[in-house]
């Protein structure tokens, strides 16, 4: 049990963006980690707002859960309860695009013609970087998957998000029930946990508090 509880915000899963009302932009997140982390947290004694995006996974016991759909909704979500936080694990995997617009109907493209489509999109918010602009004494655990020169580009991701640490790991931690996760901060590497559960590296990652 924690010396001192917190209030803990975890964000897990995929955000989707959708074209139409049945069409829509996602990833392969499947929110496990982010799971595993507010479990964890729970099991430390802390207070925990998980901010769930579209998965199929139960709400971990003593959890206060909060579902989203779009990055904009996760947004929304963090600037309702970042303020009140003590902490943060940034464990979604956020779209960085949505559609321009979303269309009302069916999109019917295909039966237009022409072989082939244009699908205009903009930038969503960088979620991270937004609220903690008034981080204070928050903690703040950033997340980074990368598929090349991962270290370097996960610590500038730390240094440009305003985070204390940042767990990088490959896409092969996709719906996998372990990962190889690096733990780093400004100054390098602080430890590295190889093919490990995801729910005894969740412990590691809470133990930070």
């Amino acid at each position: 049990m924690s010396a001192a509880p917190l209030h803990v915000i975890v964000t897990a899963g995929p955000t989707r963006e959708y074209i139409d009302p049945v069409r829509y932009l996602s990833n392969e997140s499947s929110g496990t980690m982010g799971f595993a982390i507010a479990r964890a947290a729970v099991a430390a004694g802390h207070r925990v707002t998980l901010i769930a995006g579209p998965v199929h996974l139960p709400t971990p016991e003593g959890v206060e859960r909060v579902d989203v759909m779009s990055a904009l909704d996760m947004l929304a979500a963090l600037e309702e309860h970042f303020p009140s936080a003590d902490a943060i694990f940034m464990a979604a995997a956020v779209g960085d695009f949505r559609p321009k617009t979303k269309l009302e109907g069916k999109w019917k493209k295909k039966e237009e013609g022409g072989g082939g489509a244009i699908l205009e999109l903009v930038e969503n918010p960088d979620l991270l970087a937004t609220i903690t602009r008034d981080k204070g004494e928050r903690k703040v655990i950033a997340f980074a998957l990368e598929t090349s020169d991962g270290p370097q580009r996960a610590v500038a991701k730390l240094i440009r998000k305003n985070a204390d640490w940042i767990a990088l790991n490959g896409v092969s931690a996709l719906n996998a029930a372990s990962s190889t996760v690096t733990l780093l901060s400004a100054d390098g590497v602080v430890w590295e946990l190889k093919d490990s559960p995801k729910q005894e590296t969740a412990e590691r990652l809470v133990a930070l508090l």
